[in-house]
């Protein structure tokens, strides 16, 4: 396998397959111990975000009342 002259190489049908890499895959390059190792990047979790949100100390109850802009205290029937 070469490198191109705009530093391009193409991973091999056998391994994208096997690994899962895909058009549009992420992957990263590193050095480890002299060989450059490539990667895929674990596509994001767009929940990790919210992980642990309602844990801050108040009831879970009266932290959506106040991402809704309600007072968990005074309620209006």
């Amino acid at each position: 396998m070469k490198v191109t002259r705009r530093g391009q190489v193409t991973i091999p049908k056998a391994i994208r397959e096997r690994t899962g890499i895909d058009e549009g895959t992420e992957v990263e390059f590193f050095e480890d111990q002299g060989k450059i190792v490539i990667a895929k990047i674990a596509p994001r979790n767009p929940f990790q975000d919210w992980v642990g949100y309602l844990n801050r100390g108040g009831a879970s109850d009266e932290e959506v009342q106040k991402m809704r802009g309600h007072d968990a205290h005074s309620h209006r029937h």
